[in-house]
C-alpha cells in the first residue's frame, strides 16, 4: 500500500518585473574581520597595513641608514678572541718569560690562564705525532695528574696559613713550564732514535730548565714557598722527567 504526500508546487521567478520581491538583489556585506587588540605583542603585527603612510623618499635611504647603524654596532663589539678569553699578546709574554732559564718573570704569571698551556699541549702532541707517537690522551692525562699532584704537595708543605695556591694557577704554571720539554720534543726529531748518550744529556738539560722555571714561579706566586724550595723542586723534577721519558722512548 503506497502513501501519497502532498507536495506544494515550486514556482521559479521569471525575468519580469512582477516578481520583484522574489528576485530582490542582496546587499553586499563586508567580509568578516576579527577584532584586533589595541596593542599587539608582536612588533611587526602591531600596525594596520591600510594605515601605513606612503613615503615619497627613495627606498635605499632607509636601507643605507640601517646598514650604517648595523656596521657601527659591529665596530663597537670586542674581538672574538677577547670574548673567548684568549689573549695572544699575554700568551706570548708569558711564554717569552720562560725562555730565560736563569731569571723567570713571575709578575707575568700572576694572572693565570689555560689558553697558553693548551697551545703548548697541542704543540707537544704534534711533535710527538711527527715522531710516530700518538700520545694525545697520555699527555693530557699526565698534565692533569701533575697539576693535582703539585697542588696537593705544595698545600701540604705550606699548611693552612700559606696554602693559598689554587688549582687553576698550578695548572697554568705546569703548562707554561712545559715549554722546554716541547722544544726538546721538536729537537729530538733531528736526533737519531735510541738510547744514545747525547740524547739523555740533552733531555737532562731541558728537564733542569723546566724544573728551575716551575720552582721559581711556584715560590714567587705563593706565600711561604721559599722555605720549601727544595721539596717543590723535587716534585717539579719528577713531573718534567716523566714528560721527557715520552720523548726519549
Amino acid at each position: 500500500m503506497t502513501k501519497e504526500f502532498s507536495v506544494p508546487p515550486v514556482i521559479f521567478p521569471s525575468g519580469g518585473g512582477t516578481a520583484g520581491n522574489v528576485n530582490q538583489r542582496r546587499v553586499p556585506t563586508a567580509p568578516f574581520q576579527p577584532s584586533r587588540p589595541p596593542s599587539s605583542s608582536i612588533p611587526f603585527m602591531a600596525f594596520d597595513i591600510g594605515s601605513v603612510p606612503s613615503s615619497s623618499g627613495p627606498v635605499g635611504g632607509s636601507i643605507s641608514t640601517s646598514a650604517a647603524s648595523g656596521s657601527g654596532s659591529f665596530d663597537d663589539e670586542e674581538p672574538l678572541l677577547d670574548e673567548l678569553g684568549i689573549h695572544p699578546d699575554q700568551i706570548w709574554y708569558k711564554t717569552r718569560s720562560i725562555l730565560n732559564p736563569f731569571r723567570v718573570n713571575a709578575t707575568a704569571h700572576k694572572d693565570s690562564d689555560l689558553s697558553g698551556p693548551i697551545f703548548l699541549y697541542l704543540a707537544f702532541c704534534l711533535f710527538q705525532l711527527l715522531g710516530g707517537k700518538i700520545q694525545f690522551g697520555i699527555i693530557l692525562g699526565w698534565i692533569v695528574v701533575s697539576s693535582i699532584f703539585l697542588y696537593i704537595v705544595f698545600n701540604m708543605l705550606a699548611g693552612r696559613n700559606y696554602g693559598n695556591l689554587d688549582l687553576h694557577t698550578c695548572t697554568s704554571v705546569v703548562g707554561y713550564c712545559l715549554l722546554p720539554v716541547v722544544i726538546f720534543s721538536a729537537a729530538s726529531l733531528f736526533i737519531p732514535q735510541g738510547g744514545s748518550v747525547p740524547r739523555y744529556a740533552l733531555a737532562g738539560v731541558f728537564v733542569v730548565w723546566a724544573t728551575r722555571a716551575c720552582t721559581n714561579l711556584m715560590v714567587a706566586l705563593a706565600d711561604g714557598g721559599e722555605e720549601h724550595r727544595g721539596l717543590i723542586a723535587y716534585a717539579c723534577f719528577l713531573i718534567y722527567a716523566l714528560f721527557s721519558l715520552l720523548v726519549i722512548f
